[in-house]
């Protein structure tokens, strides 16, 4: 799950998550006992759905608050810093990309207009097309940001900090080894290791990965109730979800939520009655494009390909609320066919991103499932 979906300046005044309690009480005694202060530059890196984003932005609000002192559970929601915020104008905030930065929709127009310069309207049409690429000219365009002097703090946040380029990253290390006074550099990532080693050693990487599970399990089953798509929550199963999430609780709610997770079984169905003969690849297309666009379609398979290699292999399938028992006696495909077909789903993806046109990967991955 992206942290990135549906962000709006929301996320600057939401109520922190359970599992973030301690590190926001150390980080903001730090500030608050004036005699030390943040690191110079920060790193929130993991998978997605732990939450770091919103923790980022949390602590962007708090810091810029002008009653943080008086406020030091989150920011007051009511300065002139936080309204700032609010229609994604603060003067002492900037973000790259710029589709990273929070706003809500009625704020969207305000913000373009902000943005006069021909640079500025590159780079909303860049975010506008969903580009997550950081280049060298955005990060040589932050310098005058950060070396004007006597202004106050001032904030950088680097979301998707991997996506830089090499010049990008190069041009970044000079700031990194130069720290100004009252500057922050916030860098997130979702893919820490595609991170240039020399990048990684200038930041100090908050913990932000450690989730106890039964603050992961009580949270979970809190957001979503005791049903998702009419079918009961017990406690096994937002155990599987936090599994199948590998421990991060905002992916298990995203993946529960999701439409294509209630369609598991209808998944091993179809794939019997195409490898039987009973169903044509052609009508099991049509039907499922109905139900599913492409990429729910890559996301369910890739999940059941995961657990049938795994009960191929002897291992314990992660879904125990699907009988793959059964579904494999007495049949089980070649591991090496298993990994081409998940290989197929992977140049799926790619395609797509090339206007590939649904209908036609539809088509192409029923035929393969069908072989398999």
């Amino acid at each position: 799950m992206s942290e990135l979906t549906n962000m709006t300046d929301d996320i600057y005044f939401a109520p922190l998550l359970p599992w973030q309690h301690g590190l926001w009480s150390q980080l903001t005694m730090r500030v608050l006992a004036q005699k030390q202060s943040l690191p110079h530059a920060l790193l929130a890196a993991g998978m997605q759905g732990m939450g770091k984003r919103a923790f980022v932005w949390r602590l962007v609000a708090w810091l810029l608050c002008r009653a943080r002192d008086e406020h030091p559970l989150g920011a007051c929601g009511h300065c002139e810093s936080c309204q700032w915020l609010r229609s994604g104008t603060h003067p002492s905030l900037q973000a790259l990309p710029l589709i990273s930065l929070p706003i809500s929709a009625d704020n969207a127009h305000t913000q373009e207009v902000a943005s006069g310069t021909a640079k500025d309207k590159k780079t909303t049409k860049a975010a506008s097309n969903g580009s997550l690429k950081i280049k060298v000219d955005e990060i040589r365009a932050l310098q005058p940001f950060i070396y004007q002097g006597g202004q106050g703090m001032r904030i950088c946040v680097l979301d998707h900090a991997e996506q830089m380029t090499i010049a990008a990253a190069n041009a970044l290390l000079k700031t990194l080894e130069e720290p100004q006074a009252q500057v922050h550099l916030f860098l997130i990532s979702d893919a820490p290791a595609q991170l240039l080693p020399t990048i990684k050693s200038r930041v100090q990487q908050l913990s932000l990965q450690t989730i106890d599970p039964a603050i992961a399990v009580d949270y979970v089953t809190k957001v979503l109730g005791s049903t998702v798509h009419r079918e009961a929550l017990g406690t096994d199963v937002i155990e599987q979800l936090i599994q199948l999430a590998n421990g991060a609780p905002l992916a298990a709610v995203a993946l529960a939520q999701a439409p294509w997770y209630s369609k598991r079984a209808l998944w091993l169905t179809t794939w019997q009655a195409l490898r039987s003969g009973k169903r044509s690849s052609v009508a099991a297309s049509d039907y499922w494009q109905i139900h599913l666009g492409i990429a729910e379609f890559i996301r369910l398979s890739e999940l059941m390909v995961i657990d049938i290699r795994r009960v191929g292999l002897g291992f314990e399938a992660q879904q125990k609320d699907i009988n793959f028992s059964t579904t494999l006696n007495g049949y089980q495909p070649i591991d090496n066919e298993l990994e081409a077909f998940a290989h197929s789903l992977q140049q799926t993806k790619i395609a797509l991103q090339q206007n590939v046109q649904e209908k036609f990967a539809y088509d192409k991955l029923m035929q393969e499932l069908a072989c398999l």
